[in-house]
């Protein structure tokens, strides 16, 4: 199997090299030996593309930091692949861009998480997608496409456990975390955003029996802001929780990592991102999804 990471995948990619089963391709640099013109374009380049030919491809990719830049590169390599008629190409994104643009929710707008998908799969004739927890899961249009979820929430909750015992209560923060991932919501706590920075939570007695006493493990898929998770530690702590964990795929935002680590006993972070907070290697879940098949 030949694995091709994109620049923000290149530090799981060199963890998977360790493992036997991955022949790992590195693209390659420009004239200049750098990976951007002048102008800024990205430049990319397979040397290897002949070898490709007829050869099982994964394309891994991180689509943070740069989620812009990461785009054009994964398409670039996705067209000399294409050209180079290697077969069957698979993309595995550790963090799918534009996951959270996974719905029309106003006129005027698009899906992009599946326009992106669709143009994968019938432009670049990609045979299969893997994400780990993307946030589109559970959408009615994801079953059209050859998409298959990896979940890191094992992994998180196991490295909890061995901190804090087996006793942990884990919930999600509201519907949209409930409907990725299967866990339960807090009885009596009902979330209402009105903007990406004010988010608000409103408990009433369910939640503070639910709570009370309980080290509580709160499992999202993504963190940017944390507003939602700020709210969620006060409503724990007002209904009379022991501690609050927090259990999380995808560290998006610095500013977002910093702000739950203020408020949080712990925060539990996969290295889906190449964040410093990271503690929790994905790694060896990449590498038995790849070659578990």
């Amino acid at each position: 199997m030949f694995l091709i990471p994109t620049t923000q995948a290149m530090h799981l990619a060199k963890k998977l090299a360790k493992f036997s089963g991955f022949k790992l391709v590195l693209p390659g640099l420009n004239r200049d030996q750098k990976r951007y013109f002048p102008d800024k374009e990205l430049y990319v380049k397979i040397e290897e593309y002949r070898k490709l030919k007829g050869k099982r491809v994964v394309v891994l990719h991180s689509g943070a930091p740069e989620p812009q830049d990461g785009l054009v590169e994964l398409e670039l390599i996705l067209q000399i692949l294409k050209d180079a008629d290697a077969r069957p190409v698979e993309v595995f994104f550790t963090y799918f861009p534009y996951g959270m643009q996974d719905k029309v929710f106003d006129k005027g707008e698009t899906n992009v998480a599946e326009n992106l998908t669709d143009k994968l799969v019938s432009y670049y004739g990609v045979k299969r997608i893997t994400v780990v927890d993307p946030h589109f899961w559970g959408r009615a249009w994801v079953k059209k496409y050859p998409i298959k979820r990896v979940s890191a929430l094992p992994l998180l909750l196991e490295a909890a456990k061995k901190d804090f015992g087996k006793d942990i209560l884990l919930v999600s923060p509201d519907k949209g975390a409930k409907r990725r991932s299967g866990v339960k919501i807090v009885k009596g706590l009902k979330k209402q955003r009105r903007s990406s920075y004010d988010v608000r939570l409103k408990s009433s007695l369910k939640a503070k029996k639910f709570l009370r006493g309980k080290v509580v493990a709160v499992a999202d898929d993504i963190l940017e802001t944390g507003g939602t998770l700020v709210k969620f530690h006060e409503a724990c702590q007002k209904a009379g929780a022991k501690k609050c964990l927090a259990l999380i795929t995808h560290g998006v935002l610095q500013k977002g990592i910093q702000r739950v680590e203020k408020f949080y006993a712990k925060l539990y972070l996969v290295n889906t991102l190449n964040q410093k907070a990271a503690n929790v290697d994905v790694a060896p879940l990449l590498a038995k999804a790849l070659l578990g098949r």
